[in-house]
């Protein structure tokens, strides 16, 4: 079921504050969509609340509400004031976007910091779906967009780099997208699902996920927080890589973690803005799976095309890579 257009109706944006959900928020709004975001950051997400109403066309109304998406009494509240706010008894669209990253490993990582990673990625998005679905069923044309990533079908970042809170929330969150579409199909024709699978985007993930955890900024983490952010065994990970000097002191590595964000919100081959007009072309278009960026293109065919060698990463990367031209570095 295709969608010709967002003028008129009303989406819900999770994790609205920054990043992905942000860009969401600003082009749902210049489009005619109304919008209610939330975020763990109240401060950003009233912000962008305030800025794309004031470019939405008129009849557009944008608010923004504080919520954890980890807590379900948080996530009805959220609903609660948004059916308010808006004077509306349903829903037309619903970006379950928010999330964070941590819990890299099971094993040797701290188990608070795994089980809120997954809280955030994976209850966040259940519990938003059994608030909000009954209010797309009352839409007659609803749409429940669900955020995965890359790791929802690759639960890997490399040699030596665990991420197992994140991938298993992640793979969690398509399998039950891609469950609901039989289950909708059968039960509320009425809604359709979608499911977003990001490679690397620009955004703040890193910094939030951090906030998430109840750390500060790096530039004000105490010698301890630095500890607990990059452990032992990371450390030692990075010196044997040469991305870390033997000897590095607590400051040298808050100002990793400063690059570490940057880095990744700055270099990424894929904006926040052109990953949400991506995925906003994949809802018009009724698709039910949106990979953004050509990484998440590149990993999703080289899985598909090589279960068996998905963790054996030299066999999997075979042969999609080329050779340099001679002179070339």
């Amino acid at each position: 079921m295709a969608m010709d257009s967002f003028t008129d109706k009303l989406a819900v944006v999770t994790g609205g504050g920054s990043g992905m959900g942000r860009e969401l928020v600003r082009q749902l709004a210049a489009q005619g969509c109304s919008v209610a975001a939330c975020d763990l950051n109240a401060d950003a997400v009233a912000v962008i609340a305030a800025t794309a109403w004031a470019a939405a066309p008129p009849g557009v109304r944008v608010t923004g509400h504080a919520c954890d998406v980890s807590d379900e009494a948080q996530v009805l509240r959220f609903r609660d004031e948004l059916l308010e706010a808006h004077a509306s008894d349903h829903v037309d669209l619903v970006f379950a976007n928010a999330g964070m990253g941590g819990g890299e490993s099971f094993i040797t990582g701290r188990r608070e910091v795994w089980e809120r990673t997954f809280a955030v990625d994976w209850w966040g998005v259940y519990y938003c779906a059994r608030a909000f679905l009954p209010l797309l069923m009352a839409s007659g044309d609803g749409v429940l967009v669900n955020t995965s990533s890359v790791n929802g079908f690759w639960a890997a970042l490399g040699p030596g780099i665990p991420i197992s809170a994140y991938s298993t929330a992640q793979f969690a969150v398509k399998g039950f997208t891609e469950a609901l579409i039989e289950d909708l199909r059968a039960n509320a024709p009425e809604v359709r699902v979608a499911v977003v699978m990001p490679g690397h985007v620009g955004t703040d993930i890193v910094a939030n996920s951090w906030r998430a955890r109840g750390l500060p900024a790096p530039e004000q983490m105490s010698d301890a927080q630095v500890d607990e952010v990059i452990p032992r065994v990371t450390r030692d990970a990075l010196i044997g890589a040469g991305l870390l000097a033997e000897g590095a002191s607590a400051d040298d590595l808050r100002q990793m973690l400063v690059r570490a964000n940057t880095d990744f919100r700055d270099r990424a081959p894929v904006s926040a803005a052109e990953a949400a007009a991506t995925i906003l072309d994949g809802v018009r278009s009724g698709a039910w799976r949106i990979l953004v960026g050509e990484d998440a293109k590149m990993i999703d065919a080289a899985v598909r095309a090589k279960p068996e060698a998905a963790y054996d990463y030299a066999e999997l990367f075979s042969g999609l890579t080329e050779e340099p031209a001679p002179g070339t570095p």
